[in-house]
């Protein structure tokens, strides 16, 4: 006797996660097949193994659910036919019955054209002019895309996107992929972007995507106080253990307000000495934007450069610590060093606020610096438009997103200016 169930790669993460089938024969083997489709654990009904399909904002789940049932047919219906023979159905013949292509379904959407070869032409364009990291989330948009493509029946070419297309794929990265709207308005930026990058190579002439938009709603920005910078500066560690190293790379950063990107990418010809007329600072171009930015070393933001310039903050492999480990020790690091008060994380979808509550070192990225950077300076008097020269902003509506206005800054700040109460 042969049964499919359905599970979720990872149920307790705040993002979508990947699908997988699980075949049990006899109820002592089981095979697992990825489904190649994935929700946001939200939308999962876990005793139902499918889908969401009741409530506003599911309607596309439907889809999905056929989909797996389709799945599960196609996976019993191979064990049925290498029971017949008398042998166990391999992982590969499970996988090959689990693709969303199968030859008595529909032929699959065309990818229209040179639609999709442009598409990966921009990417390797992006790649190459260094911005790594902005490719690979212009790819992540197109797979985004692709996968609409096929759950849609829609052929995607340079024709094709209209206004309509837009708002559905919007829907469908809110509804099915289960992504927070500033996701979902980055994502369509990303496509916007390409339009324009073809338009202007002669490929197509549709500007009808500029009618498409989606509401950005940005949620708190989290940065560390400084009380808290005090404590994660005074953590007892052993010198060159790996969260001492870790502790380095993220005070760095909470001194120089530079992005991860930017403090791996320090090389000697960086570090500008100090002169009678200017201190010791960093001069480079920052990989996102490409722009120059000169920031003043104090004497602690000084010393960790040179041990960084020393090799003492490299890896047991001679290279700069990576964003995920760098990430997953800073959490470590911070509830260490008790940062561990209360706060809300909200996430917007469709407008709706998701809010779950975590101790602040849960949530610490290498990020976090950059913010605790903007924060503090402000804080300490510096105009806004100083710090956005250290930290290379151009505009300052994407500089206040760093600004973490907390109600006892609010109260200080008010204080200075208005005689209060004792």
């Amino acid at each position: 006797m042969a049964t499919v169930s359905f599970h979720l790669k990872e149920p307790g993460v705040d993002r979508p996660t990947a699908i997988y089938a699980l075949l049990t024969i006899d109820r002592r083997h089981r095979i697992k097949v990825y489904t190649g489709r994935s929700i946001h654990p939200d939308k999962w009904i876990k005793a139902e193994q499918r889908a969401q399909v009741r409530g506003k904002g599911n309607e596309l789940n439907g889809l999905l659910n056929d989909a797996l049932s389709d799945m599960e047919k196609q996976l019993l219906l191979t064990h049925a036919e290498s029971l017949a023979t008398g042998t166990l159905p391999t992982a590969a013949a499970l996988r090959e019955a689990a693709a969303p292509e199968r030859p008595d379904e529909p032929a699959p959407v065309p990818v229209g054209g040179l639609f999709w070869q442009r598409y990966e032409e921009w990417v390797d364009y992006t790649r190459a002019a260094g911005t790594v990291r902005t490719a690979q989330a212009h790819a992540t948009a197109g797979r985004h895309l692709r996968e609409f493509s096929q759950a849609q029946g829609y052929a995607i070419d340079f024709d094709t996107l209209t206004p309509t297309v837009g708002d559905r794929w919007a829907a469908y990265l809110l509804n099915v992929a289960g992504l927070t709207d500033n996701t979902i308005n980055k994502h369509l930026g990303r496509l916007k972007s390409f339009m324009k990058w073809a338009a202007k190579r002669g490929y197509t002439d549709n500007a009808a995507l500029t009618q498409v938009t989606w509401a950005r709603r940005e949620p708190d920005v989290m940065a560390l106080s400084a009380a808290e910078l005090v404590a994660l500066e005074t953590l007892p560690l052993a010198i060159g253990s790996r969260l001492e190293k870790a502790r380095a790379w993220f005070l760095l950063a909470c001194y120089s307000g530079l992005r991860y990107s930017d403090l791996v990418s320090i090389k000697p010809q960086h570090l500008r000495p100090a002169t009678a007329t200017l201190p010791a600072h960093l001069r480079l171009t920052a990989k996102k934007t490409r722009a120059v930015v000169n920031v003043p070393l104090s004497a602690r933001a000084l010393e960790i450069v040179n041990r960084l310039l020393a090799g003492e903050l490299a890896t047991v492999k001679s290279g700069p610590i990576t964003n995920p480990v760098l990430n997953r020790f800073l959490k470590e690091l911070g509830k260490l060093a008790g940062i561990d008060s209360p706060i809300e994380v909200i996430r917007y979808r469709g407008g709706i606020a998701d809010v779950t509550t975590a101790p602040k070192y849960e949530k610490l990225t290498v990020h976090t610096a950059r913010r605790t950077f903007v924060t503090l300076n402000l804080g300490k008097g510096m105009s806004a438009e100083f710090v956005m020269k250290l930290t290379g902003h151009t505009s300052y509506k994407s500089f206040q997103r760093y600004v973490n206005l907390t109600p006892q800054r609010v109260a200080e700040e008010f204080a200075r200016f208005h005689e209060m109460p004792e």
